[in-house]
């Protein structure tokens, strides 16, 4: 698991973009630290990000 700009590094996003994506509903986290920071797997975090392109898409 990795923080939120190490996961936004790999995905070369921003880690605001990734917190706005949260703050949407568009993608969920793997795990939400007590502090409120997020950890992420990012083999699944991939997955959803690929899955809202294949909505947006559908759409």
């Amino acid at each position: 698991m990795v923080t939120t700009p190490e996961a936004a590094r790999r995905l070369g996003i921003s880690a605001r973009t990734l917190q706005r994506y949260v703050t949407a509903g568009w993608i969920t986290p793997d795990l939400t630290l007590p502090s409120g920071r997020y950890r992420w797997d990012v083999a699944q975090l991939r997955e959803q990000i690929n899955a809202l392109g294949q909505r947006e898409r559908d759409e």
